[in-house]
């Protein structure tokens, strides 16, 4: 291979690990960009070893990811922000109005306060029943009858 083929392969890597990047919602290819970047600038500065250069994209590469992980994983970890609405979940309220999954209807007292509900169970619970809240979704209480 000329010396020159090796600086179009680490710059077609580097373009292709950027738009691999780009195209995924999450890290996946920027260490191997970062690597084949570093790669071609060797090739550049006239490190003429194929061996030399594969070693170095793949070293700066696994370092880059080693230290930079515990970041990504902070930032790609799903956090749920606790509100005090979820301090109604186990909580028992009555039906103001009737429940109904497929009309979209029903209302729920608890603790003082109206909320929009749906049945967890996916069965109408009329007016005055006694509800248990099982979780939120939203804004809406899922609540089960305990009648």
């Amino acid at each position: 291979m000329g010396d020159n083929a090796m600086i179009y392969i680490w710059i077609a890597l580097t373009v292709v690990f950027i738009i691999a990047e780009a195209a995924s919602a999450q890290l996946t290819t920027v260490w191997f960009a970062l690597g084949s970047l570093v790669a071609f600038v060797l090739a550049i500065c006239g490190v003429n070893s194929i061996a030399v250069q594969i070693i170095v994209f793949l070293a700066v590469s696994a370092v880059s990811l080693i230290a930079t992980r515990p970041l990504v994983k902070k930032m790609m970890s799903k956090r749920v922000v606790a509100t005090n609405a979820d301090r109604n979940i186990g909580e028992i309220g009555i039906t103001i109005s009737e429940i109904n999954n497929l009309e979209g209807t029903g209302e729920v007292k608890v603790k003082g306060v109206i909320w929009t509900a749906r049945s967890a169970a996916d069965n109408v619970i009329p007016e005055g029943a006694r509800v248990q809240v099982k979780s939120i979704e939203g804004v809406k209480l899922i609540v089960d009858n305990i009648e």
